[in-house]
């Protein structure tokens, strides 16, 4: 492969394919949490865009060291995706429903929350470092950075889209928010093992 317009177009729609989740996922955050800080917002999306680098990057080591006890751990990243999307999307609906989302409106949703989001949304990014496994490490290691700078300005629009519809929905974003996050962790598993 070589550096040309083809591998950074291709690098790009790599970053805007994986970045999908995080989106959605961004989007709940905006509308979980309408009067999110822009510094706030930018940590959300930092996390997003480092976590759909690295899980790429890992995959590419994996690749080039331990290819065969990676494709034994392949089969269960639509289990670990749906366990933690439904477990942090069930927790938000619950929320959601007993009326406890005032108290996440100042602080947001914590650090540990935002990392496990992070993996959840890109642990199926693994196999990425499949596609890229041509690559030289310079070459993957500027792809990856591509995909978290894509996957970085994707979640800030999908967190100000959220903010907007957020202030309009008020009680019901963490309802809205958890049955996103269910859904994308479902839509992750189904595509895992059916797809």
């Amino acid at each position: 492969m070589d550096w040309n317009f083809l591998f950074f177009f291709n690098s790009a729609l790599l970053g805007i394919g994986l970045a999908m989740d995080a989106f959605s996922v961004s989007l709940a955050s905006g509308l979980r949490q309408p009067d999110i800080p822009g510094r706030r917002m930018c940590l959300v999306a930092g996390i997003f865009g480092v976590f759909q680098a690295l899980m790429p990057l890992l995959g590419w080591v994996c690749v080039h060291t331990v290819v065969q006890r990676f494709r034994s751990f392949e089969a269960f990243i639509p289990w670990i995706a749906l366990a933690l999307l439904g477990w942090i999307g069930g927790k938000m609906l619950l929320e959601g429903i007993r009326g406890g989302e005032e108290e996440h409106s100042a602080g947001g949703a914590g650090l540990m929350t935002l990392l496990v989001q992070g993996v959840a949304t890109s642990i199926d990014a693994l196999s990425v470092g499949f596609t890229i496994a041509d690559y030289d490490w310079p070459m993957a290691l500027v792809c990856c950075l591509i995909i978290a700078a894509v996957t970085f300005v994707i979640c800030l629009g999908g967190i100000c889209l959220g903010k907007k519809f957020g202030v309009r929905l008020a009680g019901r974003a963490s309802i809205l928010g958890g049955a996103i996050l269910i859904f994308i962790g479902l839509e992750i598993f189904f595509t895992g093992i059916f797809g």
